[in-house]
């Protein structure tokens, strides 16, 4: 495996239980670079970044994520692997009685953080990033749908991850604030973490084009170039 980058399968058989999915995948995703999954409902999108996160478990062919072989990964080093992946939501899954503050903190401190000045930095670092900086005190019915998302984006971010696995971040959103959050995903990416992003929304893809696969008929397909992409046959995909 090349040491150089963060995900890279090879021959690789995605199983749900003992239904194959997907079938000889090949993925390699280097530090810094942005990637799209398409593909429509039942396609293996899912399948996929659940075998990345060790959700399941890898049977055949050889994978490493961010160092760690999903093969040989044992059950008590799975969390350490958790922690190089920040995950983006559709459906935000905030705390909704606790604050952004307070959402961002319950993360640190379950994930040992223990030093107040620590916490209270990083959390503002995260919050700078998305633009949410002087709405930490707000609780997220208060905030937009959009609003929301940068929390989550923020969330994700509050361990450094190594990537950003943003499962159809855009999907409860109008085009506006689609288009922000995109927006934070490409320059996240920018700054060197890598981005892996499932959607169906065809315009942010033509907006913001980067490499893209395609989940079709039980394989995992690279799109050489966006022309090659039906957009008309987007439309009933979901992330």
């Amino acid at each position: 495996m090349d040491e150089s980058k963060v995900i890279e399968i090879s021959n690789a058989n995605i199983f749900q239980e003992d239904n194959l999915i997907l079938s000889d995948v090949n993925l390699s995703l280097a530090q810094g670079e942005y990637l799209y999954i398409i593909g429509r409902v039942g396609s293996g999108k899912t399948s996929l970044i659940k075998t990345i996160t060790a959700e399941l478990p890898l049977k055949s062919g050889e994978a490493t994520v961010c160092g760690f072989n999903l093969r040989t990964i044992k059950r008590r080093h799975i969390p350490k692997l958790r922690r190089k992946i920040g995950v983006v939501f559709q459906d935000f899954q905030l705390l909704s009685d606790r604050s952004v503050y307070d959402n961002l903190l319950f993360v640190l401190r379950s994930t040992g953080w223990k030093d107040k000045q620590a916490i209270k930095q990083r959390i503002t670092e995260v919050l700078e990033m998305v633009g949410l900086k002087f709405k930490d005190y707000k609780l997220p019915h208060q905030l937009s749908g959009g609003e929301q998302q940068r929390v989550v984006i923020a969330r994700a971010l509050l361990n450094n991850p190594e990537i950003i696995l943003a499962d159809e971040p855009s999907g409860n959103l109008d085009m506006e604030s689609s288009e922000g959050i995109m927006q934070i995903l490409h320059s996240i990416a920018e700054s060197g973490k890598s981005v892996v992003m499932a959607t169906h929304n065809h315009q942010l893809i033509k907006k913001f084009p980067a490499r893209t696969l395609k989940c079709e008929k039980g394989k995992l397909l690279e799109i050489e170039q966006m022309g090659e992409i039906d957009f008309n046959s987007l439309m009933d995909m979901d992330g």
